[in-house]
């Protein structure tokens, strides 16, 4: 019988969710051009609380064996976000920013597994990361030529203190496929890694309804 590495088995189980959270509405349309300086704006101000709620978690499962292998401060993206709302907003960026219901609900499901669950904190920890070191690193060369950006305001997708990305994601699959989880743990975390995808599309059509509205 031939065991299909976790890692195998997460990329090919939840790659029809991975392309549907990507080519969502929102999203399509900011990689086209067809969303505005404010659009862009709404967008990292969902990705402060999401990141938030998942580098709070992270602090938390420090001391976990198992999730503490994924957790690396190179990865860490809150100071980057920060210093992008600044930029694009003004000092008084926290009063002028408020999550979404979708992102509200993905803020609350992060907080859950990251007190009680190193497998669920550790499909959100893939999903965003992972993402952000493949997806993310494209979305970012875009996002600096469509507004005219050096590094303030999409300070988020540069990663400063990974030199190889690829060898990076490389390393935490071999991570993955070496966790001590039986098959039934393994699948409750593909089916959370699923869930996360959810999440992220829905966000996106929170964004897409809300900045419609803004502009009605």
């Amino acid at each position: 019988m031939t065991v299909i590495p976790l890692s195998a088995a997460l990329r090919e189980r939840t790659r029809a969710a991975h392309s549907s959270s990507e080519s969502a509405g929102f999203m399509s349309a900011l990689l086209k051009g067809e969303r505005s300086r404010d659009d862009y704006v709404s967008l990292v101000a969902q990705h402060y609380f999401i990141y938030q709620a998942l580098e709070s978690a992270a602090e938390r499962m420090r001391h976990d064996p198992i999730a503490a292998r994924f957790i690396s401060d190179r990865l860490t993206r809150l100071p980057a976000l920060e210093a992008d709302l600044e930029f694009l907003i003004g000092p008084d960026w926290r009063e002028r920013i408020a999550p979404l219901p979708a992102t509200a609900e993905y803020v609350a499901r992060i907080a859950q597994v990251g007190r009680t669950w190193p497998g669920g904190f550790v499909a959100h920890h893939y999903t965003r990361y992972l993402g952000d070191l493949s997806g993310g690193l494209h979305i970012g060369k875009i996002v600096k030529r469509q507004f005219g950006f050096e590094t303030n305001g999409s300070g988020f997708y540069v990663f400063n203190d990974i030199a190889d990305p690829a060898a990076f994601k490389d390393v935490y699959r071999e991570q993955l496929d070496s966790a001590p989880w039986d098959d039934e743990e393994k699948e409750r975390v593909i089916a959370e890694v699923l869930v996360a995808y959810d999440f992220n599309t829905r966000v996106f059509e929170d964004l897409a309804r809300a900045c419609d509205e803004a502009i009605a």
